[in-house]
């Protein structure tokens, strides 16, 4: 297939053009805003008020924040929803640990790492007025296991009682692990082990407090109260979504959830990537939640580069090979594909050096335990790894494919709509056409793409996706897409798309998990083993790492941009 290096070659000048006149577009590990701005507040900002409009392709699904797992709408219920910690609401290197937000402080473990005690802050209100109380924090745990959340097994399985949730979904209790005494405002939970990760996990968004009142299944199009400065007041996912401000919110810890500055955030969708550019350079919509098209990168970098953010994210896309169809259940047509893929070309496909890189492993450069290292490349095998990817070895993934003897048989891609998607779709049938299968694509709008590549039932072989890190962990990435616990059969709820399960690297992720808590260097090399361990099983392609770039409109100020945030939408400002 034809390569567009010419066009490339321009998204990269322009690029580099836009880096020139904001002078920060370094290579970083985290998230760092182009213009960085001081995070403040003032009782009363001349620039609080009005409508921010964004714009987006699709609606994200549910609004439920225990199951939702689109990027989409934790950006948009970010200021929505809180939990008892949180990740910092700025950026910099302070921005890496976990702070109070509902609980009064971070709590020091005790009882050697199983135990974690928390005080509730007082007079804490849900945006339909309800007082938030202890029992409301038990009953957001408990309801993790009984709407079937994506992390209720990868994060929250060393809660005691979490096994028997997971068993039993509707009789869950947590019976053990959970304790609240209301008159003190205490939630205490008891884990089975200790978990090195267990107050990171608290922080991410399926462990927002919702009220005891909440059913126990996916609320799908209405969004329950949270405690956050705004509240969803419509949505239709064919249309649009409006979040108002919270009428019961007073800012109790701006780091951890600032007062918003809009008065209304107003979100349309169904406009394709043209026109959400073209509207934003307009001056009709202030933000868009899907990349910049390559097309429209040369411009946007020429004449609207102080209106344009770029920033580093713990975030990949790759290709997931289920290990339990044919012809993926062979290893060596797993490793055969990750050998022929031209990595290059997604870097194409992406923008250009400038903007991402070929990934090789799957841990991406900023995660703890990342050490570059490339199985798949020409000159490298599992055994010898180069540190880098260098080029795709048709040789040699033609000779694992006779090996294998899976020359021949049928592949159905399933990729989505949206974005880059089909390019690199079709790159991948390219390479499955260069070793002898039959390919072919099958595209599906994201919303529908991602819950259905993940239940086993629609009998998936490859799967194009991607993955944005919950957290700054590396089994935020690992656990999370390959562990056992992380393979729900028949559910839409199944990160490991890959059907992955090999239970001596399971044990080493658990290795790698506990070290943390006695020597985080130790873990970091225990995750980096893990990393090799998984790239010799292949149960996935990985295929590139982006930067974001994102545009703004004229009228918008203070983009603040956070590790695991992104752009806080509820710190814009519009004139």
């Amino acid at each position: 297939m034809q390569k567009r290096f010419f066009h490339a070659g321009c998204v990269l000048t322009a690029l580099l053009a836009v880096a020139d006149q904001v002078s920060a577009l370094h290579a970083q590990p985290s998230a760092t805003p182009l213009l960085p701005q001081a995070a403040v507040h003032f009782p009363s900002d001349p620039h609080k008020g009005g409508t921010l409009r964004l714009a987006a392709q699709d609606s994200g699904g549910t609004l439920d924040p225990q199951v939702s797992y689109i990027s989409l709408i934790k950006e948009l219920e970010t200021p929505v929803y809180d939990g008892l910690l949180a990740f910092p609401k700025f950026s910099g290197p302070a921005a890496q640990h976990v702070i109070a937000d509902l609980a009064e402080t971070v709590p020091q473990s005790e009882d050697g790492g199983r135990t974690y005690r928390f005080t509730l802050r007082p007079n804490l209100h849900f945006s339909d007025g309800q007082t938030v109380g202890v029992e409301d924090v038990a009953a957001s745990f408990r309801r993790l296991f009984k709407v079937g959340s994506p992390t209720a097994g990868p994060y929250y399985s060393h809660i005691i009682g979490a096994d028997a949730c997971l068993h039993d979904p509707a009789h869950c209790t947590l019976a053990g692990g959970i304790e609240t005494d209301a008159a003190t405002r205490t939630i205490t939970f008891h884990l089975t082990e200790p978990d090195a990760e267990f107050l990171d996990r608290l922080a991410w968004f399926h462990a927002a407090i919702v009220p005891a009142s909440t059913p126990p299944h996916d609320t799908g199009n209405t969004a329950p109260p949270g405690t956050g400065p705004y509240r969803v007041t419509s949505y239709d996912p064919a249309t649009g979504m409006v979040l108002e401000r919270n009428p019961y919110f007073q800012e109790w810890a701006h780091d951890a959830q600032p007062a918003g500055y809009p008065d209304t955030m107003q979100v349309t969708f169904g406009l394709d990537t043209e026109g959400e550019v073209t509207a934003i350079e307009n001056g009709q919509y202030d933000w868009m939640y899907e990349d910049l098209p390559l097309d429209r990168l040369g411009e946007v970098g020429s004449r609207y580069a102080g209106q344009v953010q770029i920033y580093t994210l713990l975030l990949y896309y790759y290709a997931a090979l289920n290990v339990r169809l044919p012809p993926f259940n062979s290893l060596k047509a797993r490793q055969a594909l990750n050998y022929a893929i031209n990595r290059h070309a997604m870097v194409i496909y992406h923008g250009g050096p400038a903007v991402s890189a070929p990934l090789c492993q799957l841990l991406p450069q900023g995660t703890p335990g990342y050490v570059p290292n490339c199985a798949y490349t020409k000159g490298a095998s599992p055994a010898h790894p180069l540190p880098q990817w260098q080029a795709p070895d048709l040789e040699e993934a033609r000779r694992l494919v006779r090996e294998s003897d899976t020359a021949g048989q049928k592949i159905t891609i399933v990729a989505p709509l949206e974005g880059r998607y089909a390019a690199m779709a079709m790159e991948l049938r390219s390479t499955l056409a260069s070793l002898g299968y039959s390919a072919t694509v099958r595209s599906l709008t994201q919303t529908v793409q991602f819950p259905y590549i993940q239940n086993s039932d629609n009998h998936v072989q490859l799967a194009l996706t991607g993955w944005n890190a919950d957290y700054p962990s590396a089994s935020s990435f690992l656990q999370t897409l390959f562990a056992c616990a992380s393979f729900h059969p028949h559910s839409d709820n199944s990160p490991n798309i890959s059907a992955f399960c090999n239970p001596e690297i399971d044990a080493l992720m658990t290795t790698a998990a506990r070290t943390a808590l006695t020597s985080p260097e130790q873990s970091e090399k225990d995750w980096a083993e893990v990393d090799r361990a998984l790239m010799a099983q292949a149960p996935a392609v990985p295929l590139v790492q982006i930067r974001r770039v994102t545009l703004l409109s004229k009228r918008t100020r203070n983009a603040i941009v956070t590790l695991n945030d992104e752009i806080l939408l509820s710190q814009l400002q519009v004139r």
